[in-house]
């Protein structure tokens, strides 16, 4: 087995940065496809193989997929959201993660919202009871997600804010199945509404609890949804 050499190790992890910044940047989106193999080499200046494999790279990083017949497409914009999506994660998983996740925001956000932040999460609040009453899942879920997440934002902690953004799919495929389970109601105060009326107070434990309350109720939405029925009991004709 021949090792390659170092000048083509360093050509391909330059490309691999450069591919990631496009990615990183917003440039090129999640869900949108990437230049052509023939568009990127002329960019790049690059041979064939060095791209292909910087391209492969990325692929096993989870930023990028292959699509057999239709190119290459964004799937994440860094390697933990990758990982991630990876992942079929259960439902009860990610409301296990999001209970920890959550809560801290929450707390972090009561003593570090800014009136800009309040004023967000006001307006996400009044799209996502418009939506619900429309019924109108996507949008509901769109407007749910960013008010979690603009949470975790002002809690002013980068990390959590990244965790946050790279559970991004997960959550909203938790958020899309609650819609349908058996007594889930969308527009429920606990979370939402008494979660900014004490992030305006700057009550860090109010905050708290009630982000984890929001939590509760919906795993118990969950349970409920998927309870198995007790079995009838057999009977003896007499």
């Amino acid at each position: 087995m021949t090792l390659p050499s170092v000048r083509r190790s360093v050509l391909v992890d330059d490309v691999i940065q450069r591919l990631r910044a496009e990615i990183t940047s917003g440039r090129w989106p999640v869900g949108g496809r990437i230049p052509t193999e023939t568009a990127l080499i002329e960019q790049l200046g690059v041979a064939r193989g060095t791209l292909r494999e910087a391209t492969r790279a990325l692929i096993h990083a989870g930023l990028l997929q292959a699509r057999q017949g239709d190119g290459t497409y964004v799937r994440a914009t860094n390697e933990l959201a990758g990982a991630i999506q990876r992942l079929d994660s259960e439902l009860t998983d990610v409301l296990e993660v999001r209970e920890a996740l959550d809560a801290q925001a929450a707390r972090l956000a009561a003593e570090r919202i800014t009136p800009q932040g309040l004023a967000a999460l006001d307006g996400l609040l009044a799209e996502r009871a418009d939506a619900w009453q429309r019924r109108d899942r996507d949008a509901w879920v769109r407007a749910d997600h960013a008010f979690h997440q603009a949470v975790a934002v002002a809690s002013g902690n980068a990390l959590l804010s990244d965790l946050y953004t790279a559970l991004g799919p997960a959550l909203r495929r938790s958020m899309a199945a609650h819609w349908d389970e058996r007594g889930f109601h969308g527009a429920d105060h606990r979370g939402h509404e008494d979660l900014l009326d004490a992030l305006r107070a700057g009550d860090t434990a109010r905050a708290a609890r009630s982000a984890a309350a929001n939590i509760d109720a919906t795993q118990g939405w969950h349970h409920d949804a998927h309870a198995t029925a007790p079995e009838p009991s057999a009977t003896t004709e007499g």
